[in-house]
């Protein structure tokens, strides 16, 4: 795999000819929005087939999968532009296999609403071991408010071989924290206790393979109080044969530009779970400092705390999948930033004419530029190399996967990246 960054003067067609690859695949392969007029700066993964395949009038997805050897969801993985259509055409060419090295196996988790479109998901589902669907909002009295019906997303989960995962925060509707609903549940044990037998029966109800805590506000003080509610949880969904995972997001401190995490002893935490997300999701707040999300150099720090006191095949890496546009001058408490997808990001850099910057500490890329109202913004995102470090410390580090924030939208060079190093655990799903 090369990691192509876009230089000055150079097309898609350029770029194709150096790497021999056509221009369509590298544009499909990629996501490419911008094919006639590339940013300076812009990534674009190159991977050499292995193996092409012409079809033949009366193939059939499966029967090609047959012929090869592969099932029918490895073919989706090496070709997701498929998973738009109803129907494969004589005469185009798929990819069957890639020149890759994989060696190991890891279990990939993604995050989505209710309302995600459904052919992005349907375009994610062969990439995914877990699907945890945020959903379920918890009581002070701890009962459960759903926000949608999620059955036919549980069921289409299923149809792919993916586990759904019932996701279960304190979150409000307006998407902020509830320290007082917390509070309660870690400090009474029968709003525990409804809460666990609220969970049971919507995991039975649904046919969910198991649930997603998500720990909030992790303190010195309340270390103790969260390890026993887990180990109580635990204790009943292991017994009804479900996997119960946890989310939390490392406390951190901010002194400008200074990111720091507090060694808290999260194994406490993960004694009695089956896994523990290690997610980046709060350090994404649209009020924080412009910065990029979850850096590389605080995450290695993070990782080398957390293998020695975790079993490593316990972790999941987070990683999120969008960007943020701040104004300046930033405001601490006020200046809100803007969530943006990677390729609105592209876009801004096209549309103003300035190139794509990288911090190779951060192993992020950012931007900076002038609105319509010469008002100072600074963008920072992700692109393939990016996502390229990232993906390769699951396998560094031994853990058990990765876990996205969000998979609302379909990230091709992400799922390029993840397909080309790791085979992907698929769950079979009665």
């Amino acid at each position: 795999m090369t990691i192509h960054v876009v230089q000055s003067g150079e097309t898609i067609k350029s770029i194709s000819e150096q790497y021999k690859i056509p221009v369509d695949r590298l544009i499909l392969e990629n996501g490419i929005r911008n094919p006639d007029n590339l940013a300076i700066g812009q990534t674009i993964v190159i991977i050499q087939p292995e193996i092409l395949y012409t079809v033949q009038a009366g193939d059939t997805l499966e029967s090609i999968a047959k012929q090869h050897n592969v099932s029918p969801i490895e073919i989706l993985r090496n070709n997701p532009y498929l998973s738009d259509r109803q129907y494969i055409y004589a005469g185009e060419i798929i990819v069957i296999q890639y020149q890759t090295n994989k060696t190991r196996t890891i279990a990939t988790s993604g995050y989505i609403f209710p309302y995600v479109d459904r052919s992005d998901l349907i375009k994610t589902l062969p990439f995914l071991s877990y699907l945890t669907i945020f959903n379920y909002r918890a009581t002070d009295k701890g009962e459960i408010i759903t926000a949608a019906d999620d059955i036919e997303l549980v069921q289409l989960a299923i149809s792919y071989g993916v586990a759904p995962m019932m996701f279960v925060s304190t979150i409000t509707e307006e998407g902020m924290l509830n320290p007082e609903v917390n509070y309660n549940i870690l400090n009474n044990s029968s709003v525990q206790d409804r809460l666990i037998e609220s969970s049971l029966e919507i995991l039975k109800k649904k046919g969910y393979y198991g649930i997603n805590l998500y720990i909030e506000n992790i303190s010195f003080d309340n270390i103790d109080n969260i390890s026993n509610y887990l180990k109580k949880a635990s204790e009943v969904f292991h017994t009804e044969g479900y996997r119960i995972v946890i989310t939390i997001t490392p406390v951190i401190n901010i002194d400008n530009i200074n990111i720091s995490f507090e060694k808290l002893d999260y194994s406490k935490l993960t004694a009695d779970v089956d896994g523990i997300i290690f997610a980046s999701y709060d350090w994404a707040r649209t009020l924080g400092y412009p910065s990029s999300i979850f850096p590389v150099n605080v995450l290695i720090e993070l990782l080398n705390y957390a293998v020695n006191i975790i079993p490593s095949e316990k972790i999941f890496l987070g990683l999120t999948t969008v960007g943020y546009d701040w104004k300046l001058p930033y405001v601490p408490g006020a200046t809100e930033a803007t969530i943006i997808s990677n390729n609105s990001a592209i876009r801004i850099a096209v549309n103003n004419d300035i190139p794509i910057q990288f911090n190779e500490a951060a192993q992020s890329p950012y931007l900076n530029y002038s609105d319509g109202d010469e008002i100072l913004h600074v963008v920072w995102f992700k692109d393939a190399r990016s996502y390229d470090t990232r993906t390769t410390m699951v396998g560094e580090y031994e853990l058990q996967g990765l876990s996205l924030w969000t998979i609302m939208i379909f990230d091709a060079q992400l799922w390029l990246i993840i397909n080309n190093k790791y085979y992907i655990e698929k769950l079979v799903v009665d």
